[in-house]
This record gives C-alpha cells, structure tokens and sequence, in this order.
C-alpha cells in the first residue's frame, strides 16, 4: 500500500514539474531576439467582430511595429496614453502599427472582445486592437507582458525589443523615448541603440 502511496506522489510531482516547466508564462518564455527572423507571420488575428487578417498582411514598406496590450493592466494604462503617438510616428514614417490582445485566460471577461471594443473607443486608439486567439503570436515571439513591443523592418527582422520608454508614470517626464527613438531610426536605416530594453508590466495572461 505504502508502495502505490509513494507512486502515486511520485507521478504527481513528475507531473506538476512537467507543467510547470512548459508553462507559458514567467522565466521559461523565451523572447525573440534582435535580429532574427519573426516565426509565425501567417498567424491569423481576429478583429473585436470576429472578421480575421494574416499578420504578415500588416507589414508596410518600412516595418511593422507590434505592441501586446490589453485592458486594464497598470502599466498599459499608464503608457496608453502615448499609443496614438506613436500611431502619428509610425504612419509619418512609412509603418504600420497594431496593438494585439493575447490575454487567452480573460478573454471571458476583461478581454473580452466587446470589452475591447468599449476600451478602444474610450482611448480613442488609432492602431487597430486585434486577438491573438489562444496566445499563440505571444508564444511563438516569446512575448511576456502588457505592454511588449517588438518592432520589425520590412523584412520582419526584429530590430527594436521591450519598453515604450522610461517613464510609464508621466510621459512628460519620460528621458529616454526607446521606442520612438529605434521607429526613426529604422525609417532612416540607422542603428538602433538601445535595441532592445527590459520590457514592464503585467503578465500576459495564458490559459
């Protein structure tokens, strides 16, 4: 008896561990890195009406710049703020820009779709706000958090990886514009220093 006892933990560890090591979230996520080539660019991203649309569809003549967001994570609600100029940055210089949802685990709730829609229109976003149903764009780049930015040339090479800039709390005391930066230099084909930088938020909540 105490034998099937000690088994029974035995496989119950083996299993949590197992989960554990291939849960999606935290350390065991693996980022996409500067230079390399974005996996995944035929993955289909929903609109908040259901209608879907490939991501490398998105790409523009300059580079894409993707931002992972969502609703009502702290950090994105302090940085949002800037999302519409970045949006003007973008456009002034030959890219796209989109903001994509991969909070799978609330997508009942404050994720939802109609709450998104509700939260766009509130902001007044520029930057189409689009599902990444099941979390697989996220998984695939190794994003982690709200916000995450990855922005790529048009090749979908990941040039700039990370923070907005730094000062999620104020824009108006921000120092270092990191993104906004690294967008003007890919436009102008100069290098990109810092080009990538720790990236601040919310976790990206997974199912």
């Amino acid at each position: 008896m105490k034998k099937l006892i000690y088994s029974l933990a035995f496989v119950a560890i083996i299993a949590l561990t197992a989960a554990f090591k291939y849960l999606p979230e935290g350390n065991e996520v693996k980022t996409l890195e500067i230079g390399k080539t974005a996996p995944e660019i035929g993955t289909m991203l929903q609109k908040t009406n259901g209608e879907e649309v490939m991501l490398r569809t998105l790409m523009s003549n300059k580079g894409l710049l993707v931002i992972f967001s969502c609703n009502t994570c702290p950090f994105v609600v302090a940085w949002e703020d800037r999302y519409n100029d970045i949006y003007d940055l973008c456009k002034a210089n030959g890219m796209e820009m989109i903001l994509v949802n991969s909070n799978a685990a609330k997508r009942a709730g404050d994720d939802a779709p109609d709450a998104m829609d509700k939260h766009a229109d509130k902001l007044g976003y520029k930057a189409s706000y689009l599902i990444d149903e099941g979390s697989s764009l996220a998984n695939s780049w190794g994003a982690r958090t709200t916000p995450h930015v990855f922005l790529f040339d048009p090749q979908f090479i990941l040039r700039y990886e990370g923070s907005i800039d730094d000062n999620h709390k104020n824009k108006d005391e921000v120092t270092q514009q990191y993104l906004m930066n690294a967008i003007e230099n890919l436009a102008k084909g100069k290098a990109i220093n810092p080009a990538n930088t720790k990236a601040l938020g919310c976790s990206i909540k997974r199912v």
